[in-house]
């Protein structure tokens, strides 16, 4: 027979381990899903980003930073070192546009009917003139070493919004410069962007390969699903490589992701006056105008970090040409994107971001072209919390050198993750000994672009 004294104490005991058992059931719930949405480290502006990607350096000069002076001073000695350059004033028209009175050029005009949105960042710069480095360097903060790219880094931070989608999504990235620009590289795999087509890829087949079993129904991919992911845990217990556990997840998520991706991936529910208004199936602005519709279904479906890219704005030569069908291409598509997350109320939460790794030079040594800059260039931002029709820093006369609040990619990055709520010195991840964080030991957060 048990005294009154060994039942309470007994049942005490078993309260104890059943409260214990809760705090570890809902401990190793977390810790098995990383992609759990997570509390920022204070009341964020914004929730998303969607990155416009313009690979190759837009011209500065000739797309959003009026320089009068270049065009008075065509055709004398440039500032090149070794001599033998000449200044190339812009061949592009600039005029005033919204109550801000923002000057943008001729080639973004349908752009500029959202001038009283955008806060052009005029003193970029960067470290290297380099298209390989300076572009590793703008999504992940390193040239030098693999690094987790931005968007792995906020997903790391926030996680995601819809866990039947990957929360950091590339769309037709360029494959020359591989795939650290949207990896994890330390961090845990599950925060890598998913790729979905490749540059030079027509936007109507850009998809994720083999997404759907063409074999086995949904339950019977479920029963082959656990055996093999209980010989991965198996493998994990005995080994805790965090390889494994990435692919843990990967599968997990593949598996969820086949039934709600393609969805979000299917334009033809989209009316003929969204199609028409992104210049789908009209020429030059088709496959941009995918991309871009498709940014706005991810982030209304939850997506945290996307990216858009753009090739081919590397204009050494024949730059009229080349800039009016890059600039063609890009612009409409672009506009659209602005009204169409304005209309559903998702721009005040969104950040969308345009730009390249660096600018070009306000001269050159031959006729028609510009040359890498990377001493000062323009990235432009609008919603998430930004405020718009501001024109924030600036380049020279000739717009060769950031002069006046200046923003480094380290700055734009701790600025990113500020307005997302997260601060850039308290983001860490503890790697071979040390904290790393995106913005290394550097960044500032330019406040003054805030609303």
């Amino acid at each position: 027979m048990m005294t009154r004294r060994d039942l309470l104490r007994t049942v005490s005991a078993g309260f104890g381990w059943l409260a214990l058992k809760g705090m570890m059931a809902g401990a190793a719930e977390s810790s098995t899903n990383p992609l759990a949405k997570k509390e920022p480290n204070f009341p964020p502006r914004a929730k998303r980003v969607i990155f416009l990607c313009m690979q190759g350096g837009p011209a500065h000069m000739d797309t959003f930073d009026y320089k009068p002076k270049l065009n008075a001073d065509n055709g004398r000695p440039g500032v090149a070192k070794g001599g033998g350059s000449h200044l190339f004033g812009s061949p592009f028209k600039f005029d005033q546009h919204g109550q801000s009175g923002l000057a943008i050029s001729e080639l973004f005009s349908k752009v500029a009917e959202h001038a009283d949105d955008l806060c052009l960042l005029r003193g970029m710069h960067t470290d290297i003139p380099n298209h390989a480095q300076a572009f590793v360097e703008l999504h992940t903060g390193s040239a030098q070493f693999v690094r987790p790219s931005m968007g792995a880094w906020m997903l790391y931070g926030l996680g995601t919004e819809n866990e039947n989608l990957p929360g950091f999504v590339t769309v037709s990235p360029p494959l020359q410069f591989g795939a650290v620009n949207y990896g994890s590289s330390f961090l845990p795999a599950v925060f890598q962007g998913t790729r979905i087509g490749a540059q030079r890829e027509e936007g109507t087949t850009a998809a994720i390969g083999n997404l759907r079993n063409p074999d086995l129904p949904t339950d019977l991919q479920r029963k082959q699903l656990d055996l093999v992911q209980a010989m991965n845990r198996e493998l994990l217990n005995s080994t805790s490589n965090p390889e494994v556990e990435g692919v843990i997840e990967s599968y997990e998520l593949a598996f969820r992701m086949q039934g709600e991706l393609p969805k979000v991936m299917d334009l033809s529910k989209e009316s003929p006056a969204t199609l028409a208004m992104y210049g789908i199936g009209a020429g030059p602005t088709n496959d941009f105008g995918r991309q871009c519709l498709m940014a706005r279904r991810l982030a209304e479906a939850g997506v945290r970090f996307i990216e858009v890219c753009h090739g081919g704005w590397d204009h050494h030569t024949n730059l009229h040409t080349r800039m009016v069908g890059s600039a063609g291409a890009t612009d409409q598509p672009i506009a659209a994107l602005l009204t169409d997350l304005k209309q559903r109320g998702l721009l005040k939460d969104t950040i969308v971001m345009w730009g390249g790794e660096f600018g070009r030079t306000p001269d050159s040594r031959k006729p028609d072209g510009r040359d890498h800059n990377a001493k000062g260039y323009t990235m432009w931002l609008a919603g998430g919390g930004v405020k718009g029709g501001l024109s924030y820093g600036a380049t020279d006369d000739y717009g060769y050198r950031a002069v006046e609040n200046p923003i480094h990619v380290h700055d734009l990055h701790a600025t990113l993750l500020a307005l997302l709520g997260l601060d850039h010195e308290k983001l860490t991840y503890r790697y071979a000994g040390r904290d790393f964080r995106l913005t290394d030991v550097h960044g500032a957060v330019a406040k003054g672009i805030f609303a």
